[in-house]
């Protein structure tokens, strides 16, 4: 196992299976020494945890913790296409979408769950550039959608 899994263990979570498409498209792609991730749901197990808007069904903190899943899915993703995370030079951009109730402003935070998991798993490395944005919906009625851009070695 690579140090970022034995990170990953340390920190009590587990690194899940790839999540298979819902649509006509790839988890993760390479070009050059970048790897980009497709957006990623927080499903476990094949299956999403909690459905519908941030700040209406589900809390803020909620929307935390499945920002949270939602980075592990995509760290998963990136390991497809390139066999060891060991690899990632950094975490260049986190971009993340929140399925918001009208009133809800506070998609930042939800996505810091995102954000300050992959810093945890891999400290400075996982410092990353970042965007947070509020959308209608999402699909299958997901909460938070994340997807991330890594530098990869060789």
């Amino acid at each position: 196992m690579s140090a970022v899994e034995d990170r990953i263990a340390e920190l009590g979570l587990k690194l899940p299976q790839v999540v298979p498409p819902l649509a006509a498209y790839q988890p993760a792609v390479r070009s050059g020494s970048y790897v980009f991730t497709s957006g990623q749901l927080p499903m476990i197990d094949g299956a999403l945890p909690a459905v519908g808007k941030v700040g209406a069904a589900v809390t803020a903190e909620q929307g935390q913790e499945l920002a949270a899943t939602c980075a592990l899915n995509a760290l998963a993703a990136v390991k497809s296409v390139i066999g060891d995370l060991d690899r990632i030079q950094r975490v260049v951009k986190v971009v993340g979408f929140v399925a918001s109730a009208p009133d809800f402003t506070g998609q930042p935070g939800v996505i810091n769950g995102a954000s300050e998991l992959l810093g945890e798993i891999l400290g400075d490395k996982g410092v990353h550039a970042r965007s947070a944005v509020g959308v209608a919906v999402l699909p299958l009625d997901a909460p938070v959608e994340v997807e991330i851009q890594v530098e990869i070695a060789g």
